[in-house]
């Protein structure tokens, strides 16, 4: 009978979280949901000098908003009670015994100064032959204590940790589903440090023995474990466990290619979504960072659709670089795809900070934005000139290759504001007709009347809509207002 397949999202509260962390949150979840398995949070909160308040509400709160919905977990239970490892202390101290009552491993003495010295000691990498010391960290200086000696320090109450006996000779291999077959030298290894002085479980540690608890089948993490995966499975096999499959991630990079870091721009999922990303962008934009479909070329994926064609096999080993200017195309796709009583109810919250008591029409807004937009906070750039125009610059009324001038402008400007206070009738057709109709009457180009409108209305020669559609978002009142303002602004330009 073939193994569910389960894998688990193990964070450490620690704070915000990390794009990295989202996209090992995400692969998980698939590699899981793509065989019909199980995806299981556990909190790993043993490294209490690093924990953040707030952050285990944070992890949950994530997780929902992204949809990566878990089968079990802290919050929710399951067959593994408890998900929180500091509530699982009483479970790791047997565990480490049972392997000092089988010579696996051994309990260390050390005080912090003589560690400190040794660490001192082993900044200097090569001897005077040129050659890196066999032991490099720890000495092993209490591998080898006599038994009457460890009951001595056991009894007087001496603080110890106990420490892996790793082997001095051989090898350890591993297989990775991504990079395949990886060996390294058992000398290379370490005595990695198990239970700690304060009791407390090692993150390695702890993470085999529930691991193995949780009956987990794939682990799925980040490149940068991929050293740690021997002292791993030399503990899997000094338990005598089955070994879960490796599924180790490329590194997500900046475009600079540097690991990615806050030096990059926004790398939090909380970050970015309140620089405007829509939650289905970054999903789906996260999602090929170090993965792609083996045989459909689409890059928009639903996360309904990234289960069903999501595979192992289609991940990289290669880094992946994160662009920003990728992730605004995702964005684009998603905001153009919405339906437009979606993007008007998605719009508006922010929109309404730019019109204060104005009144305003949503739908008008909706039909200038949707195919503009790259981002919600864009509006803070495409909009600010509803609460005033930017201001008055003779330079953008010079046009040579259309032949604009701040004389014709200024002309052009005072019939419109004419013709727009001498009729009853404000609406899109009737507008149209005005400037469209005026070209000829003035044998002037259509840019000539648009333009020098468009200028005027917002300070600007680019807008997020035409200038029909300016005066019909500013109103009457206010449209008039600013035309007027820069009729007299050119006017006395011309004169000085």
């Amino acid at each position: 009978m073939q193994k569910i397949v389960r894998t688990r999202f193990a964070p450490s509260p620690t704070g915000f979280m990390h794009v990295g962390n989202l996209r090992s949150a995400l692969y998980e979840f698939l590699v899981a949901k793509s065989q019909d398995g199980k995806f299981i949070l556990r909190i790993e909160d043993t490294d209490q000098e690093r924990l953040v308040e707030g952050s285990v509400e944070h992890i949950y709160q994530t997780l929902a908003e992204v949809n990566l919905k878990y089968d079990e977990g802290p919050d929710i239970g399951g067959p593994h009670e408890p998900y929180v490892q500091s509530e699982r202390l009483e479970r790791y101290l047997p565990y480490a015994e049972q392997l000092v009552k089988q010579d696996k491993a051994y309990y260390c003495f050390c005080s912090k100064d003589r560690l400190d010295s040794l660490h001192q000691v082993s900044d200097i990498s090569e001897n005077e032959q040129g050659e890196v010391p066999e032991h490099f960290g720890y000495d092993r200086h209490c591998r080898n204590l006599d038994k009457t000696t460890i009951e001595a320090k056991l009894a007087a109450g001496e603080p110890y940790v106990i420490r892996q006996k790793m082997p001095l000779t051989g090898s350890t291999t591993f297989h990775d589903e991504i990079f395949g077959e990886i060996s390294v030298e058992n000398k290379e290894l370490e005595d990695q440090i198990l239970i700690k002085s304060d009791g407390y479980p090692t993150y390695n540690f702890a993470n085999v023995i529930d691991d193995h608890e949780m009956e987990i089948t794939h682990v799925v993490r980040g490149s940068e474990y991929l050293s740690s995966t021997p002292k791993y499975n030399l503990l899997y096999e000094a338990f005598g466990w089955e070994i879960p499959k490796y599924v180790h991630l490329p590194l997500i990079l900046g475009t600079d290619g540097t690991k990615l870091s806050k030096r990059h721009g926004a790398t939090t999922f909380e970050e970015l979504s309140k620089q405007g990303y829509l939650t289905e962008a970054i999903i789906n934009y996260i999602a090929f960072l170090g993965w792609a479909p083996s045989r459909d070329t689409r890059e928009i994926f639903s996360l309904e659709e990234l289960c069903e064609v999501f595979t192992i096999s289609g991940i990289s080993k290669s880094p992946a670089t994160f662009d920003y200017n990728k992730l605004d195309w995702y964005n684009e796709q998603y905001i153009r795809n919405m339906d437009v009583e979606t993007f008007k109810n998605w719009l508006e919250p922010e929109a309404e900070k730019f019109f204060a008591d104005k009144t305003y029409d949503m739908n008008l807004l909706a039909e200038m934005l949707q195919n503009r937009i790259t981002k919600r906070t864009d509006l803070a750039v495409m909009l600010d000139f509803v609460k005033k125009p930017d201001p008055f610059n003779p330079e953008m009324y010079v046009h040579k290759k259309s032949k604009l001038t701040p004389e014709l402008s200024a002309r052009v400007l005072q019939i419109i504001v004419d013709r727009i206070s001498a009729s009853d009738i404000y609406e899109r057709d009737h507008l149209h007709s005005l400037l469209m109709n005026l070209g000829p009457e003035l044998e002037l180009k259509t840019g000539q009347i648009m333009n020098p409108v468009r200028i005027a209305l917002s300070g600007r020669q680019v807008t997020p809509g035409g200038s029909i559609e300016l005066l019909l978002l500013l109103g009457k009142e206010d449209s008039l207002k600013r035309l007027k303002e820069a009729v007299n602004n050119l006017e006395e330009y011309i004169d000085n």
